[in-house]
């Protein structure tokens, strides 16, 4: 009995994953499942992690987020089964990706990360990308883990501004 609605939130995941050009994070997809209530972070989370063990999706660790992609074998499932995903759902979805594109594919276009190098310093690697393809990749190294984080959380809201002015300033 619990497997039916279990495979319904698999179905939804990889429908999603599939209506974009791009990887969709796992806050991502959480935060639409959960708004609408489908299910629960648990059940989410399971879902999940048996669609990238059955080799559906795939997780990829990109700085402080998890990304997750769409496998052919996964396009290859939802294609046998996506008529048992609800048309009201997914309609839901479609209007969802349709009107959070930009902000979606930003989220995951937009990459800062810090660490502490060797010689003691912190360096805050900073990339935007369009369709994985790397428009800017900068690293910066700065004396202190706040500065770091400082830089990256502002590279989050101002990446395209200076990406900009980098192309404006060199060309």
């Amino acid at each position: 009995m619990l497997q039916e609605p279990l495979t319904l939130y698999k179905l939804i995941v990889l429908y999603m994953l599939n209506r974009v050009s791009f990887p969709l994070t796992m806050a991502q997809v959480s935060d639409f499942i959960l708004e609408k209530e489908y299910t629960n972070f648990l059940t989410l989370q399971q879902a999940i992690g048996e669609l990238t063990d059955a080799g559906m999706i795939e997780t990829r660790s990109v700085g402080n987020r998890t990304h997750l992609v769409l496998t052919k074998d996964g396009r290859d499932t939802l294609s046998f089964f996506e008529n048992r995903i609800n048309s009201s759902i997914r309609g839901e979805i479609d209007a969802y990706l349709r009107e959070n594109e930009f902000t979606l594919r930003n989220e995951v276009s937009v990459q800062g990360d810090y660490y502490k190098s060797t010689s003691g310093e912190y360096e805050a690697h900073l990339i935007a990308k369009d369709r994985e393809i790397k428009l800017v990749e900068i690293t910066l190294s700065v004396p202190s883990k706040e500065t770091a984080a400082a830089i990256c959380d502002s590279w989050q809201e101002k990446n395209q501004q200076i990406y900009k002015y980098l192309v404006e300033q060199l060309f």
